[in-house]
This record gives C-alpha cells, sequence and structure tokens, in this order.
C-alpha cells in the first residue's frame, strides 16, 4: 500500500490574498512542497515581491496575478490567466477576505454588508465553479476555504464577518456533497487569533491579547505559518479521504470555557 504523502509537485494551486499574512504563508507552504503557486491580491507590486521571494528560494515556481475577489470579471481572467502560467489547476485556495466595518449589526451599512458577503462568499463560489469543472473532468483536486473561528461565535463588533465565516462552512460541506463523486475534494480552514496584519487590532490591544490567551491551552497567538501547514495537508494526498471538514487552528481556544 502506498502510503499518501505531502509531496505537491508539479500541481498547480491558485490562492487568493497571498502578498501577504496567511495567504502568503500558504503559498510559501505550498511552494516548498514543489506546488506551481499564483500569487494574487488586488496590488500587482505587493504579488510580485511575494512571487519574486518564492522562486528565489527554489521549489515550486511562483506567478504574480493582480485580481480583486469581489469583481467576478478579475476572477475569471484571474483563472484563465492561472491555467496558462501554471498549466493544470490543483488546489485553490480562497484565502481572501475584507472586514470594512467594526461595531454593532444595527449599524452596518447594505453597501458593508454586501461587500463583506461578496469578498468573504460569493468569490468563493464563483471561483470554485471557474475552477471545480477541470477538477471534475480529471477526477482529482482540493478546494480549501479559509474561514475563521469567529464562524462558530458571536460577535457585537465584527458580525457580518463571523456570518460569512459561518457560511464558508456550509459552502464546503454543500460542495464536497456536489462534487465528492468527481474526486474534488472541499475543506474549510478556521484559524483562531493570528498574527496578521488583518488582525493587528485585535492582537496589539494587550488587554484583548491577554484576554484571548488565557482561554488558549497552548498560551500564545497564532502564526501565518501555522495555518499554512493545515493547508498543505489538505492539499495533500495526504488529505485523500478528508473533505466537508472544517479544521480549526486556533491553538485550542475552542475547546476551554472561556473560548466557547
Amino acid at each position: 500500500m502506498t502510503i499518501p504523502t505531502f509531496d505537491l509537485a508539479g500541481k498547480g494551486a491558485i490562492v487568493t490574498g497571498s502578498s501577504r499574512g496567511i495567504g502568503k504563508a500558504i503559498a510559501e507552504a505550498l511552494a516548498a512542497h514543489g506546488a506551481n503557486v499564483v500569487i494574487s491580491s488586488r496590488k500587482l507590486a505587493a504579488c510580485e515581491e511575494v512571487a519574486k521571494q518564492i522562486n528565489a528560494r527554489g521549489g515550486g515556481r511562483a506567478t504574480a496575478i493582480q485580481a480583486n475577489v469581489g469583481v467576478r470579471a478579475d476572477l475569471e481572467r484571474l483563472v484563465e490567466e492561472a491555467r496558462a502560467a501554471v498549466g493544470t489547476l490543483n488546489i485553490l485556495v480562497c484565502n481572501a477576505a475584507s472586514n470594512p466595518y467594526y461595531g454593532p449589526m444595527a449599524g452596518i451599512s447594505d453597501e458593508q454588508f454586501e461587500k463583506t458577503l461578496r469578498n468573504n462568499l460569493l468569490s468563493s463560489h464563483w471561483l470554485t465553479t471557474l475552477v471545480s469543472p477541470e477538477m471534475s473532468a480529471r477526477k482529482n483536486g482540493s478546494i480549501i476555504l479559509i474561514s475563521s473561528m469567529g464562524g462558530l461565535r458571536g460577535s457585537a463588533v465584527i458580525g457580518a464577518y463571523n456570518i460569512s465565516k459561518a457560511a464558508d462552512f456550509q459552502l464546503a460541506r454543500n460542495l464536497a456533497v456536489e462534487y465528492g463523486a468527481h474526486g474534488v475534494r472541499v475543506n474549510c480552514i478556521a484559524p483562531g487569533l493570528i498574527r496578521t496584519e488583518f488582525a493587528r487590532a485585535l492582537w496589539e490591544d494587550e488587554q484583548n491579547l491577554a484576554r484571548a490567551l488565557s482561554g488558549t491551552p497552548l498560551g500564545r497567538i497564532g502564526e501565518p505559518e501555522d495555518v499554512a501547514g493545515a493547508a498543505v495537508f489538505l492539499a495533500s494526498d495526504a488529505a485523500c479521504y478528508v473533505t466537508g471538514q472544517t479544521l480549526i487552528v486556533d491553538g485550542g481556544t475552542t475547546v476551554t470555557v472561556g473560548g466557547a
């Protein structure tokens, strides 16, 4: 019996929101395991810098392609250019997200709510629709949605964001059912508090950080690389019998009373 491995040599991957933070760490990890990755975000120069760094290290090659996940035409172009750059698309990581509003739900504007859902949820639906036909035809593919521990909890200040992240869980379950017979796996990763620019307001506040870590068994804030390892697992043949699942990467916060 052949033991599944984490080898991604020759596989093509798109990682959205990969010019920094969790997305960058995931792209770097996929490339380190041999995948040819497309670095994508709204700012081309930032993507090019990450691609340059990856290519200098060796392993899988990286290509920068600018795209705004909230614009369907951008995503259609992204997938088309990604095919030209890396060939076969085996891995899709939907990581890009936004949170334009901080405060109670009663104060969020329709525009802000719609932007949150468009960038965090609808964009993932668009992308999976664009890449799933070729994955299904080959009977092989891994789609990973980067959600959040926030999707498991209520919040008085990031409610819309958490709603969009909770929807990721169900999107993964639905797509796992739809694509399973075609050999395509769809899973979620739900990070806890990670040291990223996106979450800076949460971990720079010493009191907030202390409260968060008080209910975290591992006793530390997460790093982007902690999430990247989970993505490599789900992208690889090591997870060939895993689909429709949400892998929580939070240092144990959700298993404690304080983290519930």
